[in-house]
């Protein structure tokens, strides 16, 4: 995903980040990204857990008629 990016890339997005934002915020902005990609993963996988139950669901009642 991040391949692309590499190390030297990751290195000037950090320095960018902390002249920015400063050294006492990156910590709050790291978790708060951490908690929102943890949110994201959550909501994918129940989208495609509920896709895949229901099209269980629906091919198991069409075997029924």
């Amino acid at each position: 995903m991040f391949s692309s990016i590499g190390v030297p890339g990751l290195i000037l997005i950090l320095i960018v980040a902390l002249v920015i934002f400063g050294p006492s915020k990156l910590p709050e902005i790291g978790k708060a990204f951490g908690s929102s990609l943890k949110e994201f993963k959550n909501a994918t996988k129940d989208i495609v857990d509920g896709d895949s139950s229901k099209s269980r669901q629906d091919d198991h009642t069409s075997t029924r008629k």
